[in-house]
């Protein structure tokens, strides 16, 4: 069994065909996945799916690029929704530089807000963190996080900011771009623990070698897995069943 643990099958990009996406997956041996919300509306649809299919689970959370469109009230929503008892996370949250850095101050509010939520809530905090390494560890730090499950999902960071990340207990999602001939993570796959990996799609984002520039969707998480045990030298069962206790791990109920 293989796990995708982040996706957003929520997205519009599934509208047309999500069902089949989602039997694909199930049919590529991809028997869990965690969908995970940009904002509430979204959010409640992760949970939609979730109430319609066994082995959908669902994070909620308003991502850092949608801070800029959130009031305070829409936390309060994000709050009510973690008493679902298929919601298994809070996120994605973090902090995004790449594309509108005005917007830091939000984000890093937000953030810590989630990380709250987290904690008050006993569930693990999937984390974005694009071009802000040092703010995401920062942030993090001072929030005393390493006493919770977090998650840095699509990790890009180097092997000195994983060893900083696994010594305080955080979890890496690594996702397609393993798969890119100038992926430069092959030693950071190499260099994690077992018991810190997890495999992700990021669907309808980074699809994986060969499918790079398309579409991405869960079942494609068998080619990031493929990647990650080639370069672990493990069999693409071991790798599965590594990832997979370690997702168990994280996500209580999966």
């Amino acid at each position: 069994m293989l796990v995708d643990t982040h996706t957003h099958l929520n997205a519009p990009e599934f509208d047309e065909d999500r069902d089949d996406v989602i039997q694909r997956a199930l049919d590529a041996g991809v028997e869990r996945m965690v969908v995970i919300g940009f904002d509430v509306d979204t959010s409640r649809m992760a949970i939609e799916l979730a109430s319609r299919y066994e082995g959908i689970f669902a994070v909620v959370g308003i991502h850092p690029c949608y801070v800029q469109d959130a009031q305070e009230e829409h936390l309060g929503d994000i709050e009510r929704l973690l008493s679902h008892p298929k919601v298994v996370g809070v996120g994605e949250t973090g902090i995004d530089l790449h594309w509108d850095k005005s917007t830091y101050r939000l984000q890093d509010r937000f953030f810590r807000r989630h990380i709250e939520l987290g904690r008050r809530f006993n569930l693990p905090v999937i984390v974005h963190d694009r071009e802000a390494h040092d703010e995401v560890l920062s942030i993090l730090d001072t929030e005393q996080a390493s006493d919770m499950s977090v998650v840095l999902h699509c990790f890009t960071g180097d092997l000195a900011m994983a060893k900083q990340a696994i010594t305080a207990g955080y979890f890496l999602g690594f996702g397609g771009i393993v798969t890119f001939k100038n992926s430069n993570l092959g030693d950071v796959v190499a260099g994690v623990p077992a018991d810190h990996l997890l495999i992700e799609t990021d669907a309808p984002y980074l699809a994986p070698a060969p499918f790079r520039g398309h579409r991405n969707e869960p079942a494609y998480v068998v080619k990031t897995a493929e990647a990650i045990a080639q370069i672990r030298g493990l069999s693409l069962n071991e790798l599965a069943q590594i990832t997979t206790q370690n997702a168990q791990r994280v996500f209580k109920h999966l």
